[in-house]
């Protein structure tokens, strides 16, 4: 498994995109982002676009696990992201915990994980965003802890930690 963070931005899904080109002929991508607004629809679109059939695409923003599942016949799937998939989550009101717990255990190996790097900032003024920050961050510690790989990307440039 393949840990990918970074700044918004900052070249995470070119690089996973690349990557998965490189490590497998079979490809899924599970896209967890959801098009709430335009601006949101032009980005989803622009990353359909970047994909170009190259991947089988499953379009999942909260019940991720059962694709994860589906997802393991394949020789990489790019799970795009858990920035994105986590925030679903705690807008639903999800037990997060369980939620976390149960994403972690549906894990193949074959996955690349993007996500993003928001604990190095200032700490958030509201309640909300600081606990979303906070359990984002001890996810990212977990799937740091369970990949085989981590990149860390800034201004495009992906430069190995782990």
């Amino acid at each position: 498994m393949v840990l990918i963070t970074g700044g918004e931005r900052s070249g995470k899904s070119s690089f996973a995109l690349q990557l998965a080109l490189r490590l497998g002929k079979s490809r899924a991508f599970i896209a967890t982002a959801e098009p709430i607004d335009e601006e949101m629809q032009n980005r989803i679109e622009v990353h359909k676009r970047e994909r170009a059939g190259l991947f089988d695409t499953f379009e999942e923003p909260v019940n991720v696990t059962a694709i994860l599942r589906e997802t393991a016949s394949y020789d990489v799937c790019v799970f795009e992201c858990v920035t994105t998939w986590l925030a679903n989550i705690m807008y639903r009101k999800i037990d997060v915990r369980q939620a976390i717990a149960d994403f972690l255990s549906s894990l193949n190996g074959n996955e690349i994980i993007v996500t993003n790097e928001v604990g190095m900032g200032v700490v958030p003024a509201d309640a909300d965003t600081r606990q979303y920050v906070e359990e984002l961050g001890r996810l990212n510690i977990k799937l740091a802890e369970v990949a085989d790989e981590a990149y860390f990307i800034v201004s495009g440039i992906p430069m190995r930690i782990k």
